[in-house]
């Protein structure tokens, strides 16, 4: 079974292809951060209201150790328990793809902030800004969780990982980023910073196929072993997810304190109760909130973009990426 401790090396016959697929699928959405033009977000920067100022800033300094975090759970716990060679074959492909972040963030901040001691506070936000320090306690909790666990040999065992499997793609990526990834589509749907738009609109992508990918683990955990999920393991993903929107909250009181017009507290946290909904969705669990999006910017304008934008082959792809996308599952 997926979870059963060793290492599989075989590839054929394939145990699981799907898992295979999604690593073909990945390949054909590279992109490299040369191709995203950040310099004529400048002229932007320069006109923002000092709260749209206070926005941007709080976001790249979560934009700077967010997917290094990412990156350092997939090395330190997933790699090693996925009993599959096909899995592993997309794990080495997204910790890839979390590189990529890191230097497209790691650009983002050389240019969004030339002094230098401004910059090492933003690299330094896990210590220096509250409300980022507590997302990042949440993710190395759960990091921590399993950190020990070398083989997968008791049900206990397989609960704590599946667990961290959950967390990482519904709370950290599929909540933490797509909260990250409003604040910048509100921006772009007021006419400013289109580099970082187009950058955050491949880091979607990515993202959005890491989530499906963990999902799928999950999945067929579930298949193999049913009996891991019973109403306890219902209970901590729930408790799960509404910690981490109430981490997400008070980073958005934090982004929002100043007062940014057209984007209100109270929307925000229906936004990201909305998103929390829809990550329970899909690990078959009841809602918790109840609340839709408030975001029409999300709805119908990078909904239709981003649609086009997949369909379509572009320059910074090596190669065409084909087939659709649904987007209803991650707003």
């Amino acid at each position: 079974m997926l979870l059963d401790p060793g290492m599989d090396l075989t590839l054929r016959p394939m145990k699981y292809p799907h898992f295979f697929d999604r690593f073909k699928d990945a390949i054909k959405n590279t992109w490299t951060v040369e191709e995203v033009d950040l310099h004529s977000d400048l002229a932007d920067l320069a006109r923002l209201s000092d709260a749209e100022k206070h926005l941007v800033s709080r976001l790249v300094a979560f934009f700077a150790t967010g997917d290094t975090i990412v990156a350092n759970n997939l090395v330190l716990n997933l790699y090693q328990h996925v009993n599959s060679p096909e899995g592993r074959l997309y794990l080495s492909r997204q910790l890839f793809e979390e590189a990529v972040h890191v230097q497209f963030y790691l650009n983002l901040l050389d240019t969004y902030v030339p002094d230098l001691d401004e910059r090492a506070a933003a690299f330094a936000a896990v210590d220096n800004i509250p409300s980022i320090a507590r997302k990042a306690e949440f993710c190395f909790k759960w990091i921590d969780s399993v950190f020990e666990l070398r083989r997968l040999e008791t049900r206990e065992h397989r609960r704590a990982f599946l667990l961290n499997v959950i967390c990482f793609a519904a709370c950290i990526e599929g909540l933490f980023f797509y909260g990250a990834f409003a604040y910048v589509y509100f921006l772009r749907s007021r006419g400013v910073l289109q580099g970082l738009a187009s950058g955050t609109n491949w880091v979607f992508r990515d993202e959005s196929m890491h989530m499906a990918f963990a999902f799928d683990v999950v999945d067929q955990v579930r298949a193999e072993e049913p009996d891991l999920f019973d109403a306890e393991m219902e209970r901590q993903v729930r408790d799960m997810l509404a910690e981490a929107v109430e981490c997400e909250v008070q980073f958005a009181g934090d982004l929002l304190e100043q007062g940014v017009s057209g984007l209100s507290l109270g929307d925000m946290r229906e936004y990201l109760q909305h998103v929390a909904d829809r990550r329970l969705a899909a690990l078959g669990i009841d809602p918790i909130y109840g609340s839709k999006n408030p975001f029409a910017f999300m709805e119908l304008q990078d909904v239709q973009e981003l649609s086009n934008f997949f369909e379509r082959r572009v320059s910074a792809y090596q190669m065409g990426v084909s087939g659709s996308v649904g987007f209803d599952e991650d707003f």
